[in-house]
Parts: C-alpha cells; structure tokens; sequence
C-alpha cells in the first residue's frame, strides 16, 4: 500500500529517489575511477570525493526534478524519458560548470563529470524502467473499490490509473442504479448495486471501500459493512480519498459537515505572525535585489505602447474586503474601455507583445510586492479576483468564498498545479486547490508551493 507523505509523495517515490542517489554518486565514483585511479578514492570524506560526489547528485537530480522527470505521469513514454535525461544532463553540465568556476575545489578531476554522465544516461534510464514495471506488476498494489460514479469519483479513478507510483488499483465502480451495473467506466466499469458491496469486497479481496456520500448516503446495508470493517476493510470518505491523492478537495462531493469535523482549517496567531514577518523580509530583499529588473521592464512598458507602466485595479482580498493591487501594465491601455470587466483568454488579442513575454516570465506581477508589503496580500495564497467576477463565482459555485478565509498570494498551490484560466470551470478547478491549501497552510507548504513556483517560472507555464 503506497503510503502518502506529502501531496502525492509516496514511500515508493521515496524509494525511486533514494535509489536514484545511490546511482548517481556510484556513477561518479566509477568515472572518478576510471578518469583517475584508485588516487581518486584516497579521501572518500564529506570534503573529499564523497561530498563531491553528493554535489553532483543533488545537482542532476534538481534539473530531472526540473525537467518534470519526477512525474511519472510524463516519462511513460521511453523516448520521452530518454530525450528529458538527455536534456537534464546537459543543464547539469551548464550548472556544475559555473559553480566550479567559483568555487574551483569542488571539481573531482577533469572529465570525471562526463564519463559519470555516460552511465548516468544509461542507469537513469534502465533504473526507471525496472521501476515502473516493478510498480506494476511486482509490488504489492492497494485495491480499492469505489462506491459512486459522480465527477469526483470518475477524476479519483482516474488520477490513479494514471499514476502507478502510488500502489493503487481500481478494482470497480458501485452505484446505487442496478441499471447501470456493467457499464464500462475508464479501464474498469460498474460491477455492482449497493447490496452487492459485500460480495465484490469478497470476491475481488478489497482492501478500501471509498464512498460518495452524495449518492450512497442513507443507501448503505450498514450492519454488512461494520462486519467488513471488524473483518480489516477500510472505509473512507470520498472527499478524504479524493484530497490525499490529487492534491484538491473536491467541492462537487462536498458537504459543511465534513469541513467542520476534518482536520485542518486551523488558524494560528503565531503561524499568521511568521508568515507575515516572512513576507516582508522577503519582499523587501526581492524589492531591493531586482530593483533594475522592475525599472527596465517599466522603461520597455512605456517604450512598446502607449500608456502608463503601472496600472492598477481593484480586488477581493481576505474576508471579503477590497484591495488595490498594482501590475506592469501588459494589455493595451483601453483594452476594456468598450467592454468593461471581461474574462482574459488564450491568444488574448489585448495583450502586447511586450505583455505577452511579461506573462509568460511572470514579470508583470513584480510590483505585487508592494501590495505584499503593505498587508494587502502574502506571497502564497489564493490569487485575488475581481469583485464582479467574485459576485458571479460565489452565485454560481459551492464554497466560493471560503478562499477568502486568508490573504491572497502571489503564487499559490492553484497557480502551481493548474494551467491559467479564465472560465467558470478553471475557477472551480482552482478553488478545490485552493481550499486544499487553505486546510493545509503551513510554513512547510509555503515553501513547497515557492519551490515549485520558481520550477513554474523557468518553464514558463500556466501563463
């Protein structure tokens, strides 16, 4: 059973990463070896060719880690996998070059990094394909059966037969219509009604029975299935599951009840006064430190189209109360002059050029650390809305305004795990994120979210 640490890291990541170590630092010493001799490993200390081994590796696996190869959602593909090692390899090559000019005694020997990249190539890529096939057919996988065929339950179904990683099968689907039993859902299907439970529980040796309370509720043969869960079966909520594994909480499946009794949602005098000392720090030092940044691309603002280099616009911010907050300008001056407030789309035509490549490297948000020193917003949270989109959204969608509940960020979990959008259905996919984040917050999360910001802004996505 595939144990979840942190939003989706499993024992069995734990595992291909710690391995992975081990081959790289192998690798190194081999080419140490091979380049130098048996003089290569005369200091095998933190400050000899250990510790330079253990750099390289923390090197190579922060750029697969930036080059997506620690989803294994993307590298199913074995050419795929082979082309993004390739690619990691080289910026390692680009990073370890520039820390050895500075720092000239982390250098093991010359030619000791390629002839190691060589069987890095080839151990990376045969490591992961023993991997995934031992994640699929060797390891002991969690069978779970699903009571239910909302939505939530179809992308719940779906987010694991994606990632095998996670040790988790989908033995079937239960719903309360007995039409519906055999129809085909995803590489399963309906295999049957409520009273059947017991039966397939049995039959297919489940291990966890996940409920969708909105269609089950009241339904249940409830004396049946307390026998199951004396006999060792778990139970868990729909909602519960859904979280633990995608990294959301699904509102479609949700109920007041179940946000009230959960864990999370806790608050925090001591927590909210770090995180706000860590604000300002740190948007100061930013402030400081890109200060020429912010004045060139204000001059090429104003050098590319008409208009002020700043614009500002009105937002929603925590518990419902108004805000200013400030953006390098990246549409045409009158881009709403005839429209009004309107949603932004792909291809948006409104956009400058300038504008464009200001998005895509998340320029245009910089003088947001103002509004970040000033108690408007945080460094991560839920991004602000418009108040006329936030009447429309709260109308339309359950729970809306509970990502009020906290300060708006520049960044943010929905920001780092979800494409841009701009509908009514990107802002309910990204309201389950943020009330995912909302439930969590916490200093470890922030950084997490940070982290993969930066990873977001190098690879220019979402934008």
């Amino acid at each position: 059973m595939a144990t979840v640490l942190f939003r989706g890291l499993t024992w069995r990541t734990l595992t291909l990463i710690a391995f992975e170590t081990a081959l790289l630092v192998g690798a190194v010493f081999l080419g140490a070896y091979l380049r130098l001799g048996s003089v290569a490993w005369d200091d095998l200390t933190m400050g000899g060719l250990l510790g330079k081994s253990l750099v390289i590796s923390a090197v190579v696996q922060l750029c697969l880690y930036y080059n997506e190869l620690y989803d294994m959602r993307l590298v199913r593909d074995h050419r795929e996998l082979a082309v993004r090692t390739l690619q990691a390899l080289g910026a390692s090559s680009l990073v370890l070059g520039s820390m050895y000019f500075f720092f000239p005694d982390l250098v093991i020997g010359r030619g000791v990094f390629l002839i190691a990249a060589a069987f890095v190539m080839i151990g990376v890529t045969a490591w992961r394909l023993v991997f995934e096939f031992a994640a699929r057919h060797i390891a002991p996988r969690e069978r779970i059966l699903l009571v239910g065929t909302n939505q939530a339950a179809i992308a719940l179904a779906r987010e694991l037969l994606e990632r095998s990683e996670l040790g988790v099968r989908i033995v079937g689907f239960v719903d309360p219509d007995p039409a519906k039993v055999a129809t085909p859902i995803l590489n399963t299907g309906i295999t049957g009604g409520i009273d059947d439970i017991p039966r397939i529980v049995h039959e297919q040796k489940v291990d966890r029975v996940v409920v969708s309370l909105v269609e089950a509720r009241g339904k249940l043969p409830m004396e049946r299935l307390l026998e199951m869960k004396l006999a060792g079966v778990r139970f868990d909520h729909l909602a519960s599951v859904y979280e633990e594994y995608t990294g959301k909480i699904a509102v479609e499946n949700l109920r007041p009840s179940w946000l009230i009794f959960s864990a999370g949602f806790e608050k925090s005098s001591v927590a909210n006064s770090l995180k706000r000392a860590f604000d300002i720090g740190l948007s100061i030092a930013m402030s400081i430190v890109l200060l020429p940044i912010m004045a060139a691309t204000a001059l090429a603002v104003k050098l590319t189209s008409p208009g002020p280099a700043v614009y500002s616009q009105e937002r929603v911010g925590a518990d419902g109360g108004t805000f200013t907050i400030y953006k390098f300008r990246s549409m045409r001056q009158d881009a709403e002059a005839a429209t009004g407030a309107v949603w932004s789309q792909k291809n948006d035509p409104r956009i400058t050029p300038w504008g464009r490549f200001m998005r895509r490297t998340r320029l245009d948000e910089l003088p947001q650390l103002w509004n970040v020193v000033r108690g408007d917003m945080s460094f991560v949270g839920p991004r602000p809305e418009r108040p006329k989109f936030v009447a429309e959204l709260t109308e339309q969608i359950p729970f809306y305004g509970l990502r009020h509940a906290v300060k708006p960020g520049l960044t943010g979990w929905a920001q780092v795990r979800y494409t841009y959008g701009a509908s009514v259905e990107d802002a309910l996919e990204k309201l389950q994120y943020d009330l995912f984040y909302i439930k969590h917050m916490s200093a470890a999360m922030d950084f997490y979210i940070l982290f993969e910001t930066i990873k977001t802004v190098v690879l220019r996505r979402g934008a």
